[in-house]
């Protein structure tokens, strides 16, 4: 005889007999499945759960699952539209502010998925760390025209695919007197739908952006093409970590050239296989959301930044 399953009231899969309802997991379940993950493919890889940095991709997440997050100690948070990321940061810090929050009762949350100290420099991917203030990236294409509320709320731009871009960045930083980090974004999948520079314009134009005094270049992003197959994923990943060690090796920005930034929720543990030190995560962490793309978090669609 099958084993009892008790009915769930209004839960029915067409049948004449009611279907066991499952349960979704809460955040912190997929959050610290999502840090699991991201540990093994460390492991895989010959490097720590430490080596990586893990950026939480909120473009479609609530305003409490991003506050929740802070309070299990998360610190690095990913938007790629203007709009949106200004708008989530100036709430979020204002939130903080208001909130107080101690250092030791955020200390003690991040303690419970793995916490311990941390550092602050961007490129040195760091444990969670309660005390370190919260870091915004921009992740998606940006224009030019855009890039002065950019340079207000990123710690961290990883979408500069030009030299127009760049010096735009760098007059604005010039102005602020401020020193902003960038990476260039790499077309190395070739698509004509992808934005990012070419594999051969990648070095000359890291090169450019080394000699501004505001502009730090520290590395390379690239994004794969959308597949359900994340082994798909491999062969362009390959292509940025060979171009990324081919552009430290010419000694571009006096050893902090050090961050290759590919993956997102469907491929990150390829990526990270493949060499990545920081992964760009949203779906993974904060559930699907009824969207009516495929893409995921990193969709490239122009929206509000047309």
């Amino acid at each position: 005889m099958n084993e009892h399953v008790t009915p769930v009231e209004g839960v029915h899969d067409g049948r004449s007999e009611p279907v066991e309802a499952t349960a979704e997991p809460t955040l912190a379940e997929r959050y610290a499945r999502t840090r699991e993950r991201v540990a093994a493919a460390a492991r895989r890889s010959g490097r720590r759960a430490d080596d990586i940095l893990l950026v939480a991709v909120t473009k479609y997440a609530e305003p409490e699952d991003i506050r929740e997050l802070i309070r299990m100690g998360h610190r690095d948070f990913g938007e790629n539209r203007v709009q949106q990321l200004a708008q989530r940061a100036g709430v979020i810090q204002e939130w903080a502010e208001r909130q107080r929050i101690l250092p030791e009762t955020l200390r003690a949350h991040a303690a419970s998925f793995g916490g311990g100290t941390g550092d602050d420099v961007i490129g040195l991917p760091t444990t969670l760390n309660a005390d370190r203030p919260i870091r915004w990236h921009m992740i998606g294409h940006l224009q030019r025209n855009k890039a002065k509320k950019v340079a207000e709320y990123c710690r961290l731009v990883h979408s500069v695919d030009s030299l127009r871009l760049a010096e735009e960045l760098q007059a604005i930083a010039n102005k602020r007197d401020q020193v902003m980090d960038v990476l260039v974004q790499v077309n190395c999948s070739g698509e004509e739908s992808k934005y990012g520079c070419a594999v051969p314009a990648a070095l000359p134009l890291c090169e450019q952006i080394a000699t501004m005094i505001n502009v730090r270049v520290r590395g390379l992003m690239t994004m794969a093409p959308y597949s359900e197959n994340p082994e798909d994923a491999r062969p362009v990943f390959a292509r940025c970590r060979e171009l990324f060690q081919e552009i430290r090796d010419e000694g571009i920005g006096e050893g902090r050239f050090n961050i290759l930034s590919m993956g997102m929720s469907g491929d990150f543990e390829v990526a990270i296989e493949e060499g990545a030190n920081l992964v760009r995560v949203g779906t993974a962490i904060f559930g699907e959301k009824p969207v009516a793309s495929d893409e995921d978090e990193e969709t490239e669609a122009e929206g509000d930044e047309q």
